[in-house]
């Protein structure tokens, strides 16, 4: 099922060493971030009496500068981000199969009168509860093959109701592609960049009434200047390159819905789209009224280096401003 095989990272998990309880839910804490940091494919899988582990590399998702409704077989390349020598581990607890604890057969049903009863010691031979057989079987597993959470550990008599409940939570950590779940747990940004991949269309705000900027009197643009931050793993990678995001500017001037047009992955076009909510515009006018205008913005990250490493001035975003200076990281401009 996992061997040699790619799949998502359900929540985003950008930790080296993850765990598992045996429903598929984390144990402990782990950052997350965008599913384009979330691929992983599994090198090796160890089955243990306690827990499943799993080893493996993660891959970001590089896309290659189109836009939604343009066809291609391949939208994206796959990037190593897991260093040379080093894996990502995943531990997923198991439920534990026992022994089903036999009932006695009491003196009546053995057709011997009845006595008072008295407090004994458990009959010879008799079997342990599930709770002592969990507990002894833990105790004697060495300390790296114990579930993580010794707490949440179940029980069951039945080996099928054991590899289900395992199969189920492989189902809630992995998916081998952009699923239901997948799509539903992203950000409006990228559900709105997929709805238009799924309808070969570009993106088209759903009221009406937001204009284009050809169709103002005078156009919407960028007041202040912003710099979505790139990360460890772009840089690292060496991504870089340019990104467009159609964004509607209100009548007072602030970002409303965002969708990714052209996305770079790796991370960064969340990056990009927290820096346009926080960044301010002039609105568009239209017979000498503020009205809500659909705005594209290209953004392009570059990649730091000891020759840009210093502090530079604050760009101005318009597209017709004087060349700008060469900023120490990811810079964004309008585009009309």
């Amino acid at each position: 099922m996992l061997v040699s095989k790619q799949f998502y990272l359900r929540g985003g998990y950008l930790a080296d060493s993850i765990s598992f309880d045996e429903h598929g839910r984390i144990i402990g804490h782990s950052p997350q971030g965008s599913y384009t940091l979330s691929v992983l494919e599994i090198d090796h899988v160890r089955l243990t009496k306690h827990k499943v582990e799993l080893e493996g590399l993660r891959y970001g998702l590089h896309y290659n500068e189109q836009l939604s409704y343009e066809d291609s077989s391949t939208p994206y390349d796959k990037v190593r981000i897991t260093p040379k020598k080093k894996v990502v581990k995943i531990t997923i607890d198991r439920e534990m199969v026992v022994n089903a604890k036999k009932k006695r057969e009491s003196s009546r049903e053995k057709g011997q009168p009845a006595a008072n009863p008295a407090p004994s010691a458990p009959a010879e031979g008799a079997e342990p509860s599930a709770a002592d057989q969990l507990q002894a079987s833990i105790a004697a597993t060495p300390e790296a093959e114990r579930p993580a959470d010794p707490a949440s550990v179940t029980t069951t008599t039945s080996q099928e109701h054991a590899n289900r409940l395992l199969r189920d939570a492989l189902d809630a950590i992995f998916a081998p592609g952009l699923d239901d779940r997948m799509m539903a747990a992203m950000p409006d940004f990228w559900k709105l960049y997929y709805q238009g991949v799924a309808a070969k269309s570009g993106y088209r705000p759903a009221d009406a009434a937001i204009e284009r900027q050809n169709t103002v009197d005078q156009k919407a643009h960028l007041l202040t200047s912003f710099e979505p931050d790139s990360n460890d793993f772009a840089q690292a990678a060496g991504v870089a390159g340019m990104a467009l995001y159609h964004t509607v500017i209100g009548a007072d001037g602030k970002p409303g819905e965002i969708a990714v047009a052209r996305p770079i992955g790796f991370g960064l076009d969340e990056n990009a789209v927290a820096a346009i909510r926080m960044a301010r515009f002039s609105p568009a006018l239209k017979n000498g009224q503020p009205v809500p205008v659909l705005l594209d913005l290209v953004v392009q990250f570059r990649i730091f280096s000891k020759r840009t490493a210093g502090s530079a001035a604050p760009e101005t975003a318009e597209k017709n401003s004087p060349e700008a200076p060469i900023l120490p990281g990811p810079y964004s401009v309008a585009h009309q």
